[in-house]
């Protein structure tokens, strides 16, 4: 099966790519199909602003599609950055700032505890599904590795004494909010074709 993947961040469709294993999905990118307006997640939750981009797309474009919203929750600060993980420091988005506001919020807080949740939204010949995905954790004090993208690099996910920076990208796709979330997607479709 084939679905566009509504999202511009390619760091994302490689990492969904390779836990979907192109075996029950297909993912096509927004840069693939020369989309490139911008969507404005303007939802107040993760659940929201998935099915913006997803029903976005599926009205703009039709056929099957595949959203996702993710956001870092940080137990010290009441569950934020939360749906405003990607934009925390500002609108440019930018990976080092959000850590580097991140890591100044959290100096004084004793509690680092934290989780990624994502949620999938799918089009799927006409129907709409849901699926989450969730990894519990903490915030480290300061950078452990360059690997994965977004906070990676200061969440250490629940049984390990790493951050997703250093983890190889086969274990953090096995325990990861994003791997569990769309291990979902891929278990559901799997059933699908059986049927």
């Amino acid at each position: 099966m084939k679905f566009i993947f509504a999202t511009q961040n390619q760091n994302k469709v490689k990492e969904v790519s390779k836990i979907l294993d192109n075996k029950e999905a297909i993912l096509i990118s927004l840069a693939e199909i020369g989309y490139t307006d911008d969507i404005a997640e303007t939802g107040t939750t993760l659940n929201e602003n998935a099915w913006i981009k997803a029903d976005t797309i599926h009205t703009t474009l039709g056929g099957n599609v595949i959203a996702e919203d993710t956001g870092l929750e940080v137990t010290a600060i009441d569950m934020a950055p939360g749906v405003y993980s990607a934009r925390y420091a500002g609108p440019q988005k930018n990976d080092q700032d959000n850590i580097n506001k991140l890591l100044d919020t959290l100096k004084d807080k004793e509690d680092r505890s934290a989780r990624f949740r994502t949620v999938v939204a799918v089009w799927l010949d006409g129907e709409r599904h849901t699926f989450e995905g969730i990894v519990n954790g903490t915030i480290a004090h300061e950078r452990m590795g360059t690997g994965g993208f977004g906070y990676d690099p200061v969440f250490i996910p629940e049984g390990h004494d790493q951050s997703f920076g250093i983890l190889s990208a086969k274990i953090k796709n096995s325990i990861s909010h994003r791997g569990r979330a769309f291990t979902a997607v891929k278990e559901f479709l799997a059933k699908i074709s059986e049927s």
